[in-house]
């Protein structure tokens, strides 16, 4: 290896891809150039191994500073990192944690941003490096990481961000998945794909293998022709599951090491004993609640028939909703929904005692032989803070908690928020059979409720233990778990001895609902051996190493709730296995060495409640949006030119020229010197009162005096009208054999769930709820029956779910799913399509234009079935037109199913032109 001349400085630049994040640099456009980008990803038997391969050169003439960043999924470990310059490699080498403070104190000392790593989104953590690149130069860049790709809920998933902030002349990802049990399905996502970058993408299947391929040109890349900025900016998802046989299980060998998959998939599930506590102190005030209790009334609707259940809310105080669990019978289900519609937030958080009352509900129920035989008993906590009430010291509540459970049920415990002790909640599950997840605060916190309850709602077998010879195999991993859950995957992996017999047997003990259970498996060890020989998809000892992340990853958990004499072992294990296998870990460092400086800085894996102090508060509203508001918010579509003074928080009453908009004559809103607004035609009632928004303000016509108690404003009555907008109707029907003519159908009826329309045949149902008052959809839902797929759109998000896993998807944000028969696109513009081949086409808009809300648009609707039905449905039976009023041209009537219906001639704008949409001259209805 060539050392590196002396003096001489050169930046680092990392580009992660897949499962990552591709970002370049924060110099000035264009002068530290990315000309070449190569991602290689070899997915073998769900363990994924990644090659980034970045060529960078600095087109200035002087020398330039580079911040370069990259984002990797928390469960991955870094193993290699090394550039190469004018054919010198710096390598970054991995060395204990201990061995490398000594460096990262020193860099500390000198004011230098030594931490290289930090947590940033829900997945993933960020690695940067900020060096200089000298004119002209030229640096080649490697990063490696490697994951076992966790089975969520039927699927692996592999997630690659991409970023570059630039055109890239040569970018290429090629994504190779080998799995010798076969790929039952394949499907693909973006929020970054346009139709011209889908040109780009192409995959090959066949039973065992895949082959993803992205290779834009400069073109596909740009975001328009005149522009240089790149389009890709967003996430890229391959998702994959295999077949599964009998036996619920495969064992697979190569060299010299052995993985064991068990899911099998045709077990019932079993009865479930499940007991919800949840945090009702102050701090859970506003939106943190409100979620909270959507989330578990949609959950409720989940249980199942033969389930029992029970919930506890808490603040300084403890409360049960029964003294018992109960049946989840339909009347009993609705009853506690009504009861979590009710839960409201105040008071302190006393985990212990609520915690310690669900024990003993369970334990009652037990004493009184109440729980079903062999049923699974759960306890889900729900909390976004640190004990203030009660017993306040986290290690005496663990051990009670633990005392009190005693190994016999299991506890999950979801953390909501950055204010909650993540640690705290981690031990306590970990110790009790369970796991913690961090619900993050943010629009779809509901729905990250509800995943996580997905996960833990059906387990179909109990007490699950993995056997095997001892004279075939050593160094197993873990092989007793407590259960096993619909959509997930236990994973065994070990060392084969060097005279192990030429057949692997297993078995796996575990009990179902009424029946103890046993799966019997062998596996040819050189028949193994040979599957795993293709170079193109496989790369070397890679089972080795899945053995080496899963050891370390399972000795990561069991440092949690170790004591010390037994941690400091478990510690020093995994230490010497992140050292043999080159490894960042919570025990290693990876000291990068700037070529030619002294200086190094230090990579480190974070903990998850280093993040604790970054606090996230949502803004407060007055208005029923939660959206941003500006000062003069309360003018928009109320008065036209006229003198006007505002109220802000932050200024008081002030003069701000005149308003302009649609004139309302006579309205009036009040604003009190208690900061709260009377409920009136402009507001609507909130929960509760809250702090107005610091960018609220109140527009009036005449300054009051600022201690007035009350204030208000009226329109003047002479302010000139304007005159009212066209209106888009809430859906379009281009109708069969109608070239020209359009169908606007409005909804009048006072109905609330509509059956839009259904078509057995195709396998598609449309429902909606619509606002009468607002006329207006506050949801939409499409359902398709292959594949199963549900998509629910709001007026807030679009949120997929498929095989019991959803996803939130926010408006004008691109996105290109494509799954086996059917593709889902949306673009900036808000227009969600899906779409399937000789199907017809069905489209979501959210139209923020007059009348603003959801629209509902039907494409190729030759393609209905003759057995299409429902509320929109029908004007695709058998439709008469009726001769035109003779008095009246714009008027006919329309006959449909022996229904006639008034027809208008009216003008409206066509959304599907996009906002702010074309008029057009329609026939309208009103249902």
């Amino acid at each position: 290896m060539k050392t590196p001349a002396p003096g001489r400085t050169h930046s680092i630049v990392l580009v992660l891809l897949s499962l990552a994040v591709l970002q370049t640099t924060k110099a000035h456009k264009n002068d530290v150039d990315i000309y070449s980008l190569t991602v290689d990803s070899k997915v073998s038997s769900r363990f994924a191994h990644t090659v980034i391969t970045s060529r960078v050169v600095n087109r200035a003439d002087a020398m330039q500073e580079a911040t370069f960043q990259v984002e990797l999924p928390k469960k991955a470990f870094i193993t290699n990192f090394s550039m190469v310059i004018d054919g010198v490699t710096y390598p970054g080498s991995i060395k204990e944690k201990a061995a490398a403070q000594e460096r990262y104190s020193a860099a500390v000392a000198r004011g230098e941003s030594a931490g290289l790593v930090r947590a940033t989104g829900r997945k993933t953590e960020q690695f940067q490096v900020s060096v200089s690149v000298a004119p002209a130069a030229k640096v080649t860049f490697e990063l490696v990481y490697e994951e076992l790709l966790a089975r969520h809920l039927g699927a692996y998933e592999l997630l690659l961000k991409v970023r570059p902030q630039q055109l890239v002349k040569h970018l290429q990802m090629d994504i190779h998945i080998f799995e010798p049990q076969g790929i039952s399905f394949l499907e693909t996502e973006s929020t970054f794909m346009t139709n011209k970058l889908a040109e780009a993408l192409t995959t090959s299947q066949n039973k065992t293998k895949a082959h993803i391929r992205f290779k834009p040109t400069l073109s596909q890349q740009q975001k328009s022709p005149e522009k240089q900025d790149t389009v890709l900016d967003g996430n890229f998802i391959v998702r994959y599951d295999v077949d599964r046989t009998a036996s619920g299980g495969s064992i697979q060998i190569e060299n010299g090491y052995f993985v064991h998959y068990f899911a099998p998939d045709s077990l019932s599930t079993i009865p479930k004993n499940v007991i919800f506590v949840i945090d009702k102190s102050g701090s859970m005030m506003g939106r943190k609640i409100k979620q909270t209790r959507e989330a578990l009334i949609k959950i409720l609707n989940d249980l199942g028939p033969h389930d029992q259940f029970n919930l506890i809310s808490f603040n300084a105080e403890a409360t049960t909703w029964k003294p018992l669990l109960v049946p989840a019978s339909t009347e009993n289900v609705n009853e506690a929904k009504s009861y979590a519609t009710g839960i409201q937030a105040q008071g302190g958080t006393n985990i212990n005692d609520a915690m310690l009352m669900a024990v003993q509900l369970l334990e009652k129920a037990n004493r009184e032989e109440l729980l079903p035989a062999r049923s699974v008993t759960l306890i889900i906590l729900l909390t976004d803070g640190d004990p203030t009430a009660g017993e306040t010291n986290p290690s005496k509540i663990q051990k009670n908690v633990r005392k009190a459970i005693n190994g016999q049920h299991s506890l999950f415990c979801l953390g909501f928020g950055f204010d909650v002790s993540y640690t705290f909640l981690e031990k306590m599950a970990l110790e009790n059979g369970g796991l913690a997840r961090r619900i993050y605060e943010d629009s779809d916190s509901a729905l990250q409720l509800q995943d996580f309850y997905q996960q833990v709602a059906n387990p179909l077998m109990t007490s699950v233990a993995f056997e095997y010879p001892s004279n075939a195999v050593e160094s197993v991993t873990q092989d007793a778990f407590r259960v096993f859950f619909k959509g997930s995957e236990l994973v065994v992996a070990g060392k084969l001895r060097d005279q192990s017999p030429d057949v692997l047997s297993a078995q796996v003990w575990g009990q179902l609902h009424k029946e103890n259970v046993t799966f019997v498996m062998e596996s040819h060890v050189a028949e193994q051996e040979e599957m795993f020989q293709s170079p193109k998809y496989i790369f070397h000892s890679f089972m080795e190493r899945l053995w080496a992340y899963l050891t370390i990853q399972q000795l990561l958990e069991q440092t949690v709730s170790a004591l010390d004499a037994e941690k400091q072992a478990l510690e020093a294990r995994a230490l010497n296995l992140s050292l043999s296998y080159s490894f960042v870990t919570p025990f290693t460092s990876m000291v990068i060495t700037k070529p030619g400086q002294e200086q190094s800085q230090v990579a480190e894996k974070p903990v998850e409640d280093e993040n604790r102090d970054r606090r996230v508060h949502p803004g407060k509203s007055l208005m029923p949006s939660e959206a941003g508001l500006g000062d003069s918010w309360l003018t928009q579509g109320l008065c036209s030119a006229d003198p006007v003074f505002v109220f802000s928080e932050r200024r008081g009453w002030r003069g701000k020229g005149s308003l302009r908009g649609t004139s309302r004559a006579g309205r009036e809103g009040q604003y009190h010197s208690r900061k709260e607004f009377k409920t009136g035609p402009l507001f609507q009632p909130r929960e509760q009162p809250q702090q107005p928004h610091p960018s609220v303000s109140a527009t009036l016509s005449q300054p009051p005096s600022p201690s007035s108690p009350l204030a208000s404003f009226t329109c003047p009555q002479n302010t000139p009208a304007v005159p009212a907008p066209v209106q888009a109707p809430s859906v379009i029907l281009p109708l069969p054999g109608q070239s020209v003519d359009r169908l606007c159908v409005d909804l009048r009826r006072p109905q609330e769930l509509v059956n839009l329309l259904s078509d057995p045949d195709q396998g598609v149902e449309v429902t909606g709820h619509y606002e009468t008052a607002k006329a207006r959809f506050s949801w939409i839902e499409v359902t398709f029956e292959n594949p199963q797929l549900q998509v629910h759109a709001s007026p807030e998000h679009v949120v997929m779910t498929r095989n019991r896993r959803s996803s939130a998807h926010k408006w004008k944000e691109t996105l290109y799913s494509v799954m086996p028969g059917l593709k889902v696109t949306m673009d900036k513009a808000g227009l969600l399509l899906l779409s399937r081949p000789d199907r017809v086409t069905i489209g979501l808009l959210f139209w923020d234009g007059p009348g603003k809300g959801l629209r509902l648009l039907l494409q190729d609707t030759d393609r209905f079935s003759s057995h299409v039905n429902g509320t929109l449905g029908q004007f695709y039976q058998d439709v008469l037109w009726g001769p035109l009023d003779t008095a009246d041209d714009s008027k006919r009537t329309l006959k449909v199913q022996g229904r006639d219906y008034s027809a208008t001639r009216e003008l409206k704008l066509d959304y599907q032109e996009r906002p702010p949409g074309k008029e057009i001259s329609c026939w309208s209805v009103e249902l």
